[in-house]
C-alpha cells in the first residue's frame, strides 16, 4: 500500500470526508479555533467516526509544508487512481450503456499543455469539477503533478477529478479522435469564437499555459481552434479563468439550451 499522504484546508479535507471518510487515518485540528466553522467541521469528523487530533499552528505548519492549511489537516490513505485514458473512457461507457438517449452523458475532457504552476493546476481542477469534467490530462513533461498545494488550491476537486499525465500528448489528442471525441484548443489567433463552436458532443478541451499558449505541434493536432473574444487591452486570460469560461459555455450549451 503507499503511503499515506497529507490533505489540508477545510475543502480538501471535507471533500475527502463526503467521499471516502474510511481512507482517512485520523484528522488534526488547530486546538485554539473553535469558530463556527470548526466546530462544523469536527461533527462531521466525528459522526464519520474519524480519529481527531489537536495540534497547535507549528505542528500543523510542519505536517503541511506551509501556512494555509485553516487549521486542517488530514493523513489519509490515497486513493486507487483511473490509471489510464482507456480505462477511464470505457468506465463512462458502461455507465451509459443502459441509459436512454436523452440522459446520456457526452465525455467532456480538458486538456492542459503546459501548465506549471500548482496553483493554476488547483483552481483547473476545482472548475472542472464544477462543470463535470470526466478528466484532465496533461503531458508528464512541462507540467504539474498533484501536491498538497495542488490539493488546498483545488479545495477537494484534486480528489473527485482524474488527472491524467501521458508520456505523448499529441499521441494522446489522436487516440481520443480515434474514439469520435472531438479536439477543440484555444488560441488568440483563431478566426472561431468560443460562442460559434458546438461543444455539445464529444469533446476535448485544450488550454494553453498563459504567454506560450499552445504548443505547434499540439495545435496541429486540434480538429479545430477558437479564441476568447477579447473586448479590453489585454491578450489573454489567466488559464483557469479561461478554463472556467470555456467549460461553463459547454455546460451551458448541454444542458441550457
Amino acid at each position: 500500500m503507499a503511503h499515506p499522504k497529507i490533505l489540508f484546508g477545510f475543502h480538501a479535507v471535507g471533500v475527502r470526508l463526503k467521499t471516502a471518510p474510511q481512507s482517512i487515518l485520523e484528522v488534526y485540528v488547530d486546538p485554539s479555533r473553535r469558530d463556527a466553522r470548526m466546530r462544523q467541521f469536527m461533527a462531521r469528523v466525528g459522526e464519520a467516526g474519524v480519529r481527531l487530533l489537536d495540534a497547535d499552528g507549528a505542528r500543523l505548519a510542519q505536517l503541511c509544508g506551509g501556512h494555509g492549511h485553516q487549521g486542517v489537516a488530514a493523513r489519509v490513505h490515497a486513493l486507487t487512481p483511473v490509471t489510464s485514458l482507456d480505462e477511464l473512457l470505457e468506465q463512462l461507457e458502461d455507465s451509459q450503456a443502459n441509459l436512454p438517449v436523452a440522459s446520456q452523458v457526452q465525455p467532456l475532457i480538458l486538456v492542459l499543455d503546459g501548465v506549471t504552476d500548482p496553483h493554476n493546476l488547483g483552481a483547473c481542477l476545482r472548475v472542472a469539477d464544477g462543470a463535470g469534467v470526466h478528466a484532465v490530462i496533461a503531458p508528464k513533461d512541462h507540467a504539474a503533478g498533484i501536491n498538497a498545494t495542488v490539493a488546498k488550491v483545488a479545495s477537494g476537486a484534486a480528489e473527485t477529478v482524474p488527472y491524467l499525465m501521458v508520456t505523448n500528448l499529441a499521441r494522446t489528442l489522436k487516440e481520443l479522435k480515434e474514439r469520435s471525441i472531438l479536439i477543440i484548443g484555444t488560441s488568440e489567433t483563431a478566426t472561431n469564437t468560443l460562442y460559434s463552436i458546438d461543444l455539445t458532443g464529444p469533446v476535448a478541451l485544450v488550454m494553453g499555459a498563459e504567454g506560450d499558449g499552445l504548443r505547434h505541434l499540439t495545435a496541429q493536432t486540434c480538429d479545430a481552434l477558437m479564441k476568447i473574444p477579447m473586448r479590453g487591452a489585454l491578450e489573454s486570460l489567466n488559464v483557469s479563468v479561461a478554463c472556467g469560461i470555456c467549460l461553463f459555455e459547454a455546460v451551458r450549451q448541454r444542458h441550457f439550451k
